[in-house]
């Protein structure tokens, strides 16, 4: 089992930034990826990134609405997952879910477990 726990989410106006922090716990050496995902409510969960867990160099893959704009990133040490989200757009606002996945995939059947995810709301 591997608990995660996201935190950071709030309101943005349009342009500004948010830091997005997800902790994991658990069997977390068993996942090989830990990824972000958004919903928006009577969509379908949306890829955001992800980041291989624990190579030595870490590898990421971004979904491609994200030109750039956000960064994933990981502290081991801390057992802990970073999306820094720079200039935000009210298209962003959604709930966004951590997840840990088996395998470097993007797809959201690839992730057996989810945080109960945090609102990130930009206003215009």
């Amino acid at each position: 089992q591997v608990q995660l726990v996201e935190s950071g989410g709030g309101l943005v106006q349009a342009g500004g930034s948010l830091k997005l922090s997800c902790a994991a716990s658990g069997r977390t050496d068993s996942s090989f990826v830990i990824g972000w995902f958004r919903q928006i409510p009577g969509k379908e969960r949306e890829f955001v990134t992800f980041i291989t867990w624990r190579t030595t160099v870490p590898v990421t893959h971004y979904g491609d609405f994200v030109k750039g704009r956000f960064t994933i990133s990981r502290d081991n040490a801390k057992n802990t997952v970073y999306l820094q989200m720079n200039g935000l757009e009210p298209g962003d606002t959604a709930i966004y879910y951590c997840a840990a996945g088996r395998r470097a995939l993007t797809d959201v059947a690839n992730y057996d477990y989810w945080g109960q995810g945090t609102q990130v709301t930009v206003s215009s």
